[in-house]
């Protein structure tokens, strides 16, 4: 135990370890945020959910914080409604049961493009006679536009850019940019617009409420995807779910691949000769293959695509070389003296053989997260991750079915291959340095 310690004491000698361990604890710390932050059932709801869950996010969004490095600005979105008072509501009572209400919402419009869409949530209570509202747009240069005149049900939603009789009084077809801009040039106005909703209940306990919904340009830290849907979800979700998949297989394969070895060498015989035919005929079978065929007709569970990845990955190449450093350990004089005071076979095996191989270990399974974190997202982006969990892996597979690429959406594939290469280069920093430490032969290296 004191070796071990020593031995990692040694790592702050190594930059490249340093480096490493501060990536694998931003990743941990990233994991237990999001889980946090976001409970497992909340995450699955957002990530499943529909335009019911995310309808305040426009699609295909970049991230907000490009705006710091463009000269011209995107317009960010926003959500306001009368219900908790981001957006004033006065209610005025009137004769025999009826009342007046006025809300209105004012905002600064600094951007150097016009909004996606802008969208009205409308609801009401009534028993028989529907609730009447007006709205009307105000401009920084003193215009009043009238939008629309309606009745409102219990649940209505208005979309400007949709409204006929809207477009043919704007003389255009683009209502958006319409009214952002100076009738006569065309030209984007920036300042104050002012938003006026009136409205009249005709019942003692009628009632109006109104969200008012702007689809900008950009949204959030990590924009969005076709669905609307908020990427950090993904992105800070991915990092558990990486960090499981990776962790597991490789401390699993690991471990196991250890244990068959050492019993193997131990007992010999018809034993040793089953793990070397067993481990031979694994090495010609197609891996990636075989982890296609039981997503496509079994199930694309993780933990389904888990367990046949570990199976796998257990009788490989590594069963051979541990095979040869147990010879050597088993003709050691201690296990010679252990045989002498009658330890026992299973004692042998788990107490004097395999610790010796512990400093070998770890930096093989610390390397080997990396591959496969990366497993799991290609599998992912075959159309074989679980369709349930958000991974980084989903993230890619959908912006590559989107055309992301091809359609300028850059930061919908860097934001999750970024995370995949920045956890790559982590583990693989760290087992380096484990493996120079370990390893005597790479002391100088």
């Amino acid at each position: 135990m004191n070796s071990l310690k020593n031995s990692f004491q040694n790592l702050l000698y190594y930059p490249s370890a340093i480096l490493g361990m501060l990536v694998v604890f931003l990743l941990v710390f990233t994991a237990i945020y999001a889980m946090i932050k976001i409970p497992y059932r909340d995450a699955i709801r957002l990530w499943r959910g529909g335009e019911e869950v995310w309808y305040q996010n426009p699609k295909f969004a970049p991230p907000a914080w490009i705006n710091f490095f463009s000269s011209k600005k995107y317009a960010e979105s926003f959500a306001v409604r009368t219900s908790d008072g981001t957006m004033t509501k006065e209610v005025t009572p009137g004769a025999e049961g009826t009342s007046t209400m006025s809300s209105s919402y004012t905002f600064d419009f600094s951007y150097d493009y016009y909004p996606q869409e802008l969208i009205l949530y409308l609801s009401s209570t009534y028993e028989e006679k529907q609730p009447f509202i007006s709205v009307e747009w105000l401009t920084p240069d003193g215009r009043k536009i009238r939008i629309v005149n309606l009745a409102v049900s219990q649940k209505q939603t208005y979309r400007f850019s949709q409204d006929q009789k809207l477009k043919t009084k704007l003389r255009t077809d683009d209502v958006i940019p319409a009214l952002f801009s100076d009738p006569e040039t065309g030209r984007l106005i920036k300042g104050t617009y002012q938003l006026l909703i009136t409205g009249a209940a005709f019942e003692p306990d009628s009632d109006i409420n109104v969200e008012f919904v702007s689809h900008g340009q950009v949204y959030g830290l990590a924009g969005t995807d076709q669905a609307r849907r908020d990427l950090i979800v993904p992105l800070l979700w991915g990092t558990p779910v990486a960090l499981a998949f990776g962790l597991l297989a490789s401390l699993g394969t690991s471990v196991l691949t250890m244990v068959i070895a050492a019993v193997g060498t131990w007992y010999g015989g018809w034993i040793d000769e089953l793990i070397q035919r067993i481990t031979e005929i694994n090495l010609v079978l197609p891996f990636l293959s075989i982890l296609i065929m039981i997503g496509t007709f079994y199930s694309r569970s993780i933990w389904v695509i888990l367990g046949a990845t570990i199976l796998l990955s257990i009788f490989t190449g590594a069963i051979k070389g541990y095979r040869s450093i147990f010879f050597q350990v088993k003709e050691s004089l201690y296990i010679e003296a252990a045989r002498a005071y009658g330890a026992s076979n299973p004692r042998i095996v788990f107490l004097y053989l395999i610790p010796r191989m512990i400093p070998l270990l770890i930096p093989g399974l610390v390397s080997a997260v990396p591959a496969f974190v990366f497993l799991e997202a290609s599998l992912a982006l075959l159309g074989l991750g679980d369709p349930v969990l958000p991974t980084w892996g989903k993230i890619i597979e959908d912006a590559n079915a989107n055309g992301a690429l091809y359609r300028g959406y850059y930061y919908w594939i860097l934001e999750p291959a970024t995370l995949l290469m920045v956890t790559g280069l982590g583990f693989a920093m760290l087992g380096f340095a484990l493996d120079r430490i370990f390893n005597p032969r790479l002391r100088d290296v």
